[in-house]
């Protein structure tokens, strides 16, 4: 095995990273781009904390999701690097992403149990569109009779919310924040929901009101 100065290790560490399209462990350096060379445990970590550090003041930064290592941008910047690309950021409806929470934060879970919770049936599509995009899976059966799927979130849901463990999901005082910042600012709707029975009613008997006095 041969020998290697810690400058070149840094240096082959970044690129790998960099080059990479996918995040990459510690374990995937060491059986690919280190194979040939020595390199303790420790001194590659001590170099990845040193990139981390160097890249903490730039507009690209090394961070440590579930699967490994990776290069992204700062999330204060979205607003405007999202204008290199022509398509929009794919929109998920409010069912998806309260199902989505329900089987983060109370995993495993059968969809029996997010239908009780949420009040209404999950539909078959949200659970398909899930599983496609990989975010969660299959992890069990319950036993009880029918013994229903218990899901589950993946590795690849932590990395698409730049998560390296569940333990970093907010918790719900950010959500209340979240609710505040939401109602405090129109223009942050997220939903395109029918108005209600209620607020129909309401308009109309407003309308009829202004054409009696005009």
């Amino acid at each position: 095995m041969k020998k290697i100065k810690t400058a070149q290790l840094k240096q082959l560490v970044e690129a790998a990273i960099f080059v990479a399209d996918a995040p990459v462990s510690i374990q995937q350096l060491r059986d690919t781009v280190l194979s040939d060379f020595t390199v303790a445990e420790r001194t590659l970590k001590t170099v990845i904390n040193e990139l981390t550090l160097d890249y903490q003041p730039r507009g690209i930064q090394l961070v440590k999701v579930a699967s490994g290592y990776r290069f992204q941008s700062v999330d204060a910047l979205s607003p405007w690097l999202s204008k290199l690309w022509q398509e929009t950021a794919p929109k998920y409806s409010r069912a998806m992403m309260e199902t989505l929470a329900l089987i983060a934060y109370r995993q495993p879970i059968t969809r029996g149990e997010i239908e009780q919770v949420r009040g209404v049936a999950v539909s078959s599509s949200i659970m398909k569109t899930l599983t496609e995009r990989e975010w969660v899976k299959v992890v069990g059966h319950k036993e009880v009779p029918g013994r229903p799927a218990l899901y589950a979130t993946t590795s690849t849901f932590l990395d698409y919310f730049s998560l390296s463990s569940l333990s970093e999901l907010p918790n719900s005082d950010a959500f209340d924040e979240m609710a505040k910042s939401i109602d405090s600012t129109s223009s942050l709707k997220v939903l395109n929901e029918a108005p209600s029975e209620v607020t129909d009613r309401a308009t109309e008997n407003k309308q009829i009101k202004s054409d009696t006095n005009d």
